[in-house]
């Protein structure tokens, strides 16, 4: 093993020696970095300089429609007929979300993720939850190594970019929790030390809202955790037969190319914070989040986590546009996505039972009336 300095923070970490002049996840800062020796002390070689890192120009709102129309339709080659749900997963990525994808076996969850994660041109890995999956199958753990004695850090699939954890609710809460700090922090933390994960960093989890048996729903916490829940639906007829026509040589999803960089995807992330929020649209959205707490069919409404949602979801939907000012169009067309799986309703004889879409759709026509009356 071999010490060498982080290029970014100038703090030093350990590697095999074959890794010198490659690039490494630095563990303290969580940035990708070119491993650069640090010689023993006595040494009377020169001293390794650390050549500078310079300052990427950042982009403006406008310049992130192009990236964004690329992502989307690199996509649609895997992906058909589902226009909107695919524009919603790249906004989610450029707001910084995670997303919980919600559906039927079949209707092509799994590839959503996985499309989005090559055509960005990050690292992918894939969880498949069950019962008896342990959270250290999905973080990572220490270990002895038999030849030297060392205790080393093995990292787990987490250690990703992106991350599909596939029917998360079949996994046990206590590795569902296991992912809370990693969504919430971009951090893990393992034996009392914290390992900062690479950025951009993004989890896609998939469940089935059918087949309940045998699973564990995801408690509030973790569903507050994700930006957005999305379902794909169905494809219409001539889109199944598009699809069929398509993948009869192979899936397209095994030849498909990244059309974007990590660094790309971040300085798209930095533009999107940069998009006008008018005063007005602030007030709407917040307007909406008020209203489900005081709802009589819901016993809990959505958190200020919900509000920050929105705000960024808007802002990125109308950078994806090529706007420089987020609408409340915007924050109209993302609300549902937003809020509904955020809401807990009423479960007594007095309040029938009603589903938090339609919930959804009356606060919003309530709070459009009320915006569009005179004063």
């Amino acid at each position: 093993m071999a010490k060498y300095l982080c290029q970014h923070c100038g703090q030093s970490l350990e590697t095999p020696d074959s890794m010198a002049g490659k690039e490494a996840v630095c563990p303290h800062c969580g940035k990708t970095t070119r491993l650069v020796l640090v010689e023993p002390a006595g040494s009377k070689r020169p001293k390794v300089t650390i050549p500078p890192i310079t300052e990427v120009e950042p982009l403006k709102p406008a310049e992130v429609a192009p990236f964004a129309q690329q992502l989307v339709a690199n996509m649609e080659r895997v992906i058909v007929g589902k226009h909107e749900p695919i524009v919603l997963a790249v906004a989610t990525l450029l707001a910084e979300g995670h997303l919980l994808v919600e559906d039927v076996p079949g209707v092509a969850k799994t590839m959503l993720g996985r499309a989005l994660a090559q055509s960005a041109g990050c690292t992918f890995k894939r969880i498949q939850c069950t019962p008896d999956l342990q959270p250290q199958d999905v973080l990572g753990e220490a270990r002895v190594d038999p030849q030297t004695g060392r205790t080393e850090f093995v990292f787990g699939p987490l250690f990703s970019q992106f991350v599909l954890v596939d029917e998360i609710n079949r996994a046990s809460p206590r590795t569902q929790a296991a992912l809370l700090e990693a969504m919430g922090e971009g951090m893990i933390t393992s034996e009392r030390v914290t390992y900062h994960l690479q950025h951009p960093f993004m989890v896609i989890a998939t469940q089935n809202p059918i087949e309940q048996e045998g699973t564990f729903p995801l408690p509030e916490a973790q569903k507050d955790r994700f930006l957005v829940r999305l379902s794909l639906g169905y494809p219409a007829l001539q889109d199944e037969r598009e699809m069929c026509e398509r993948f009869q040589l192979g899936h397209p999803i095994e030849t498909l190319k990244p059309v974007a960089t990590p660094d790309q995807i971040m300085r798209c992330q930095q533009a999107v914070r940069a998009v006008k929020v008018d005063a007005e649209v602030c007030d709407y959205l917040l307007a909406l989040v008020h209203a489900t707490r005081k709802h009589p069919a819901l016993r809990l409404g959505a958190s200020p986590r919900a509000s920050l949602g929105l705000f960024r979801l808007a802002q990125a939907l109308a950078a994806i546009e090529g706007s420089a000012t987020a609408t409340m169009a915007h924050v109209r067309a993302i609300a549902p996505a937003v809020l509904t799986h955020r809401l807990i309703g009423r479960e007594d004889k007095d309040t029938p039972a009603r589903r938090p879409q339609d919930i959804v759709a009356e606060i919003l026509a309530q709070t459009d009336a009320a915006a569009t009356r005179p004063t």
